[in-house]
């Protein structure tokens, strides 16, 4: 059984230097998952599960085996971009049985495999054991607390109507492009006041600037300011400056 550590810990030792895979193959195997559940035309909360189950829990697991003799299992060996795509249907396909009905059919997911899965060609059997073999948890997300504080924002205030949930998703996806701002996911409560606080200063006219946006999201979810301010710091430079190649 693969032991899958506890969101603390990426956020403990998301700054050290890693060894294993290269974060090249992290950003793809992302695009990969977020373009499957497009092509799948998933429920949000079902992609957003299923990245914060691939992202926070199996790519940091999986990519420390990469230079260790800690399995058997022939799906691990040896860890490539073609397993770690495996694990992202994996991720869409848990993250669907627990927030879709139906869920996706494994047949499904095997087709899409088939086609985009290069490297390798995985079995129905496959995908089942990769869900057998290693202890999957689902843990509250930072969707679902975004989904949440919208909707109380559009019960409290008028502006409410201007913080348009399309700009939320825009920023939870741009926030998985590396490890350094997807290990934000590790504090969802946090995080989501963070990302409502930034829909509001990106979609929100100026003019419209009267609700104290700041306060309230401090107020409903009980974080720290300190914490929302610098998050959003971080969320906003991640948007605004140019990125190195």
């Amino acid at each position: 059984m693969l032991w899958f550590p506890p969101a603390h810990y990426f956020k403990h030792n998301a700054m050290k230097k890693k060894k294993g895979l290269c974060p090249c193959v992290r950003s793809r195997v992302i695009e990969f998952l977020i373009q499957s559940s497009q092509l799948l035309e998933v429920l949000p909360i079902v992609k957003y599960s299923a990245l914060s189950l691939f992202a926070d829990r199996f790519y940091p697991a999986l990519s420390r085996l990469e230079d260790s003799s800690g399995t058997e299992n022939w799906l691990l060996r040896p860890v490539g971009e073609s397993n770690l795509q495996l694990f992202a249907l994996v991720s869409l396909w848990v993250s669907s049985k627990a927030h879709n009905t139906p869920p996706l059919s494994v047949k499904t997911l095997k087709l899409l495999g088939d086609k985009f899965i290069k490297e390798q060609h995985y079995t129905k059997g496959d995908l089942l054991e990769a869900v057998l073999e290693f202890d999957i948890g689902m843990s509250n997300i930072a969707f679902v607390f975004v989904e949440e504080l919208l909707i109380q924002l559009n019960v409290v205030a008028r502006v409410g109507e201007h913080v348009k949930f399309e700009a939320c998703m825009d920023v939870m996806d741009l926030l998985y492009e590396n490890e350094e701002t997807s290990v934000l996911y590790s504090s969802p409560q946090a995080l989501a006041a963070s990302i409502v606080v930034v829909a509001y200063v990106v979609t929100v006219p100026p003019q419209r600037w009267d609700f104290p946006v700041l306060p309230w999201v401090k107020f409903v979810t009980s974080c720290k300011e300190d914490e929302i301010v610098d998050t959003v710091r971080i969320i906003l430079k991640h948007i605004f400056e140019p990125q190195e190649d």
